[in-house]
């Protein structure tokens, strides 16, 4: 492999500052919480909250470049690591999310198996709690009882989980 020493190219240097602008593009849709998680100067910091509440189109693609202009002059890698932390916590809450619709499904569904393997992974569960809002979310399906019945066995299952 050869390494070059040599200086960067122009086109290089424009493509490297377009990915930190990407960067910071991507801390502007965060949340306030997700934003407090990432770790970065206070200057990027204001500079980011001020992107934030910009709505002219014009003013938000300067701020952009100026997010990018403070990027270029810290090390970006503790953000990128930040922000695929944040990606991969929101794949997690989503396979979470499926995974407990899939035990509402399969407990409204008659399939009682599943009750143990529940409350082996929720050690905190209730088991008469849990049988009870599963016999009352078995009731007529699709009248408006077996459907707030429905929510509250997610809710309940939810709660145990965490």
């Amino acid at each position: 492999m050869i390494e070059d020493d040599g200086p960067k190219s122009r086109t290089q240097k424009k493509k490297e500052d377009r990915a930190l602008q990407r960067l910071g593009e991507e801390l502007l849709t965060l949340s306030e919480d997700q934003l407090a998680a990432v770790e970065m100067p206070e200057e990027l910091t204001e500079a980011v909250q001020a992107g934030r509440r910009m709505t002219s189109h014009g003013a938000r693609r300067r701020q952009l470049q100026y997010i990018g202009a403070l990027m270029r002059k810290i090390d970006p890698s503790p953000i990128r690591r930040a922000l695929e932390g944040i990606r991969q916590g929101d794949v997690r809450q989503v396979l979470a999310i499926k995974k407990l619709e899939a035990w509402r499904d399969a407990l409204q569904a008659g399939d009682l198996t599943i009750l143990e393997e529940i409350l082996k992974q929720c050690p905190q569960a209730d088991r008469q709690r849990l049988t009870q809002l599963t016999r009352n979310a078995r009731q007529e399906p699709g009248s408006p009882k077996a459907t707030k019945a429905s929510r509250m066995l997610f809710r309940y299952l939810r709660e145990v989980y965490r």
